[in-house]
């Protein structure tokens, strides 16, 4: 159960509703994550640049790239909601996660997630140079960021023990369902 307790709509500020509302017009849904985060609006804003920062990467890195480096922070940081959200990305999309063939760009950008959970001062050399290979600095810049607010999205995910959502059940690992 969740430390934290997500907003009741019908008793929030007005600028809560608002940013409910505006969430729910962006995004076509809400998450457990963003019903807790809009306690603090400045808060879920923040969190929400992780969409901005997407639109910059494209299409630098495709829909699948990003879903595949995302699933790496999601799980090197073992976060049950992010993974199973990133699950359900590429499933929705006709991909099994439990079993994908990564191109060569791919498997740099998985390498390079789970590289920089398991310790940011120490991503390999070998990492850095292919990436500087295959992308501008623009770009660099902007996949570091988003994989600091991913891993944030992680952290408060797991440290909050938000409440699973419901419609991503038949997408968790070990559902047998989730890879049809």
């Amino acid at each position: 159960m969740s430390h934290l307790p997500q907003i009741d709509y019908d008793t929030a500020s007005e600028e809560v509703r608002a940013a409910h509302d505006e969430e729910v017009r962006l995004r076509g849904r809400m998450t457990n994550m963003k019903r807790t985060l809009l306690h603090s609006p400045a808060a879920h804003r923040i969190y929400a640049e992780w969409f901005t920062l997407r639109a910059e990467l494209d299409p630098a890195i495709s829909d699948r790239e990003i879903w595949i480096f995302s699933h790496a922070i999601s799980k090197a940081a073992k976060s049950k909601i992010a993974i199973t959200f990133f699950r359900r990305a590429l499933i929705n999309k006709g991909f099994d996660p439990d079993a994908l063939e990564l191109s060569e760009e791919e498997a740099l950008l998985d390498a390079f997630g789970k590289a920089i959970v398991t310790d940011s001062n120490a991503v390999p050399a070998e990492i850095w140079a292919k990436l500087k290979q295959r992308y501008v600095t623009k770009v660099l810049v902007d996949l570091v960021a988003f994989a600091g607010i991913m891993l944030a999205t992680a952290v408060f995910n797991n440290v909050v023990e938000v409440d699973f959502d419901p419609e991503l059940e038949a997408f968790a690992e070990g559902n047998s369902s989730s890879a049809s």
